[in-house]
């Protein structure tokens, strides 16, 4: 099948954008115009070829475009071919640490940015959230308070940042926010101190409390004084971390 010769290819050419690009834009609409679920088949590569009228390497190459954006992934073996991946943050965060890192973004800036971001998302949370998260927030600050090991007591701490950020009642400001809540704690894992735990435990769950209650003044404010004793505390432990360039991973 020649590219030259097909309408498509000499209309995309004319606009000056590559084959494939166009292609992969032309996908990503199609899985939004169809709400296609993480899990769904796309098209055979037959069938696309077909659609697009393009040479099966710029089909294929449209393709690895959106798998290491984390939007499709290639089911291999009979039956197999393009997959909608489930839009992640962690996917997100990954590909922005390649531009943080060709900018010279560094730790301490990730930092600031958070610091901006979380205690207004939380006072969002506070003012828009939808009543039916209440139940889910309060079972992951119960789940927070019974954890006994290092383990269980990360993994609910990260739940709280991560649910707390989803009831913005903004999709942009949720998948950036998360994204960065997502760098940082790949990040600054390390950073942990056991005798605060209690602490943070109370300060959840007053967070918590502020958000249910449609408190957004306070909701504010007791994140921007638990992310602010957080970040004191990355500064103090791994100085050298916070002067370092996001780099992309």
């Amino acid at each position: 099948m020649s590219e030259v010769g097909s309408a498509a290819s000499i209309a995309w050419e004319r606009r000056g954008e590559k084959v494939s690009s166009t292609i992969a834009r032309d996908i990503v609409r199609e899985i939004a115009k169809k709400r296609l679920a993480p899990g769904a088949t796309l098209e055979s590569e037959s069938a696309m070829l077909e659609r697009y009228q393009v040479a099966r390497a710029s089909l294929r190459e449209a393709l690895r475009v959106l798998e290491v954006h984390g939007l499709v992934r290639m089911k291999p073996g009979p039956g197999g071919g393009p997959v909608v991946s489930e839009v992640d943050s962690r996917e997100f965060g990954r590909m922005a640490t390649l531009f943080f890192q060709v900018l010279d973004i560094r730790f301490s800036e990730l930092v600031e940015a958070r610091l901006i971001l979380e205690p207004l998302v939380a006072r969002l949370a506070a003012e828009r959230h939808d009543p039916q998260d209440n139940d889910e927030l309060r079972a992951i600050v119960q789940q927070g308070l019974d954890a006994e090991e290092d383990g269980e007591w990360l993994e609910a701490s990260n739940a709280f940042h991560a649910k707390v950020l989803s009831m913005s009642g903004n999709g942009l400001l949720n998948i950036f926010a998360r994204a960065m809540k997502d760098i940082f704690t790949e990040r600054a894992s390390a950073v942990y101190v056991a005798s605060k735990r209690g602490r943070v435990k109370r300060v959840h769950a007053e967070i918590a409390d502020a958000i249910i209650d449609g408190d957004a003044e306070v909701a504010e404010r007791l994140m921007r004084e638990h992310m602010s004793e957080y970040a004191k505390t990355v500064s103090k432990r791994e100085p050298q971390l916070m002067n370092e360039v996001v780099d992309w991973r």
